[in-house]
């Protein structure tokens, strides 16, 4: 009898363990695609942001070395009118310094703008992970109550067979 007791025990713990490992696998897979998702999301946002800094600095870059050719070109041909060359060689640094300024302020906007949005990937990481932490506290105590009640379910159903057994009986009867 105590052998079929430890029997219906040892199938509720095999039963337990099943359960809980289809659960966590279940949980991480779920949890690994959220994951997977939120990365490709955050790949996707980086490389969009870079793409589109890359192509205004492109642009400037090649507007500023046009602007620099011009400059050099002026510069020889003007030699014989060295006060003309002056102005206009003037000008142009204060073009290029122009172009210069708002290069330096596009590269602090982009950086400021990739730290921002490095803070709020880290802030969807942190809030995934902390959803995977609350599930997997949930679906703990769902094991614990289901567990619980298997148990109680095998220990009563073990009781019943025992007292419910004639043989036991005439045996616990007093003589």
């Amino acid at each position: 009898m105590l052998e079929r007791f430890g029997a219906d025990i040892d199938k509720a713990l095999f039963t337990k363990r099943k359960n809980l490992e289809m659960y966590t696998n279940s949980s991480f897979k779920t949890s690994n695609q959220r994951i997977e998702n939120v990365w490709k999301i955050q790949r996707e946002q980086r490389k969009k942001l870079t793409q589109e800094y890359s192509q205004e600095f492109m642009t400037l870059f090649q507007q500023w070395e046009i602007d620099m050719q011009k400059t050099e070109e002026q510069e020889e041909k003007l030699t014989n009118l060295f006060r003309q060359q002056q102005k206009m060689f003037q000008q142009a640094r204060i073009v290029q310094s122009q172009k210069r300024k708002t290069i330096k302020k596009l590269y602090e906007q982009y950086t400021k703008d990739m730290e921002d949005m490095e803070k709020n990937h880290g802030n969807l990481v942190t809030d995934a992970q902390n959803e995977f932490r609350n599930e997997m506290a949930m679906m703990q105590n769902k094991i614990m109550m289901k567990t619980q009640q298997q148990e109680m379910a095998a220990i009563r159903k073990s009781l019943q067979s025992m007292f419910s057994d004639d043989s036991l009986k005439e045996e616990l009867e007093p003589k």
